[in-house]
């Protein structure tokens, strides 16, 4: 109730409140045809057409890469089927943002709209604990000082995968 199921990029995913992404869902296609994405990364708005220009990216919170680097690579598929398409770690986001983030951790990237940091890192903790992805020393110096300016957020819950 209050979710709207549609696929974005190939991938599932749950349109809520929460997300800040708003759309009119194409029924026949289950597709995205049009909304506006509140972009949590940026903190402006983007409206997006499907079959537009390329402005919204999926983000996978922890990176591929990154957890390909720090143990997925030893995962069996499965586990690595669910990682990716896990809403959790799932965020509709600006794409020149997306893509400057690039396959960086919270040591090497953080969003630039600096109220966004705490949920950005409360997030990626519990994706990197849900699943087991190790913490360089650098990443857990930058998530903790992130971590440290909110103190009483909780963690977001793991969900089903």
């Amino acid at each position: 109730e209050g979710f709207i199921q549609f696929t974005l990029c190939g991938l599932p995913f749950f349109d809520d409140a929460k997300l800040g992404f708003f759309a009119a869902a194409n029924a026949l296609k289950d597709q995205v045809a049009a909304g506006t994405l509140a972009d949590p990364y940026t903190a402006t708005s983007i409206r997006f057409v499907y079959g537009g220009a390329s402005e919204v990216d999926i983000d996978h919170m922890v990176a591929l890469s990154d957890a390909w680097q720090k143990g997925a690579a030893r995962w069996p598929f499965a586990k690595r089927v669910a990682f990716a398409n896990d809403p959790l770690n799932l965020q509709p986001t600006d794409a020149g943002a997306n893509r400057a983030k690039g396959d960086g951790d919270a040591a090497t990237w953080l969003p630039p709209n600096k109220s966004y940091r705490c949920t950005y890192v409360a997030r990626q903790a519990a994706v990197k604990h849900k699943y087991g992805v190790w913490v360089t020393a650098g990443e857990k110096a930058a998530m903790l000082s992130i971590l440290s300016s909110c103190p009483t957020m909780a963690a977001p819950a793991p969900g089903p995968q």
